[in-house]
């Protein structure tokens, strides 16, 4: 098709005309059009995109997790995700999206509600941990309480403990 030379070229051409945005290193997206003009796609979109292309595993990060599950009433200023992949920040116009590579214990039930429970229980500590539990112990489904239970072998070891204790009591 081309040298890389001509690639790079073409990109950044097609980047200085607005038919594109760079957004990271090698990774471009095509700005959406609307009513006020045209604008870097939405974080979601974007990263699902990565997601599809390279195989990776990519999800909230446990402070997000957290507020969504009402652990906590923050709410993240910061857009960040847990992957499987490289570290890197993504530009998405005036937006910055970290990528952050994660553990193998943080990914393992990825977007299901019991790996967002263990992703919001690391970001709460084990001084919150026991609180949280007996929420979650509420809020998730039997199944995905279940499923959470039988994966603290991979858990740290506070964590595991933790979920143990709240899984007898409870």
């Amino acid at each position: 098709m081309g040298s890389r030379a001509d690639v790079a070229h073409a990109l950044l051409r097609l980047t200085r005309e607005g038919k594109l945005l760079r957004v990271g290193r090698g990774a471009y997206v095509v700005p959406v059009s609307g009513r006020f003009g045209s604008r870097a796609p939405s974080t979601e979109s974007v990263v699902h995109a990565i997601e599809a292309r390279s195989g990776e595993t990519i999800v909230a990060s446990g402070a997000a997790e957290a507020n969504a599950l009402g652990l906590t009433t923050q709410v993240p200023i910061r857009k960040v995700f847990i992957t499987s992949g490289a570290s890197r920040t993504l530009q998405l116009g005036n937006r910055a999206v970290e990528l952050i590579h994660g553990v193998h214990w943080q990914l393992v039930l990825g977007k299901r509600p019991a790996g967002r429970a263990i992703r919001a229980l690391s970001w709460l500590g084990p001084e919150q941990a026991h609180a949280a539990l007996r929420i979650l112990h509420e809020k998730l489904p039997i199944a995905e309480w279940e499923t959470m239970c039988a994966e603290r072998a991979l858990l740290p070891g506070w964590m595991a403990r933790a979920v143990s204790e709240v899984n007898v009591d409870g």
